[in-house]
């Protein structure tokens, strides 16, 4: 299989994890904003965290004057659960992303290997590789979340 083939494999996810849609579909909205016992985080706060740092990579790999948040709090929401409807709006922008972030990779006419010209040494593909290994770090930590608080049917 071509490189470009299999960057756009590792960001859809169905291969050694749970892909994007499978882990947020049908999440009962009553639980996107509680942390379970023991655990960091709500699901809206990594979705949310999920959706910030893959548009930032996104918008950083094809924009000079793009200006990441603030680490670390500009990666986070301010709360624990969302607003009605945020849940929905913060789904819709991660596919989003995720699609031209695909895009991008199966384009015969992006170079993967040549420096972003506005970074320090990045490229293309450290970019695509970058946002594929944090969505599937968060993925898991999703997947958990869900079989704690008895909402993943495994």
């Amino acid at each position: 299989m071509e490189l470009r083939q299999q960057l756009a494999a590792f960001l859809d996810g169905k291969h050694a994890h749970a892909d994007f849609d499978t882990v947020v579909a049908a999440w009962p909205p009553s639980l996107v904003g509680q942390r379970p016992a023991g655990a960091p985080y709500t699901p809206w706060q990594i979705l949310e965290h999920m959706r910030i740092a893959q548009s930032d990579i996104l918008n950083f790999s094809l924009n000079p004057g793009h200006v990441s948040p603030s680490w670390p709090d500009g990666y986070w929401p301010a709360s624990e659960s969302p607003a009605p409807g945020e849940w929905e709006k913060s789904v819709a922008a991660y596919r989003r992303d995720l699609q031209h972030l695909r895009k991008l990779a199966l384009d015969p006419r992006q170079d993967l290997f040549r420096p972003i010209p506005h970074g320090s040494g990045q490229t293309l593909l450290r970019e695509i590789l970058l946002a594929a290994d944090h969505n599937s770090n968060h993925l898991g930590q999703l997947v958990l979340l869900r079989r704690l608080q008895g909402a993943w049917k495994s």
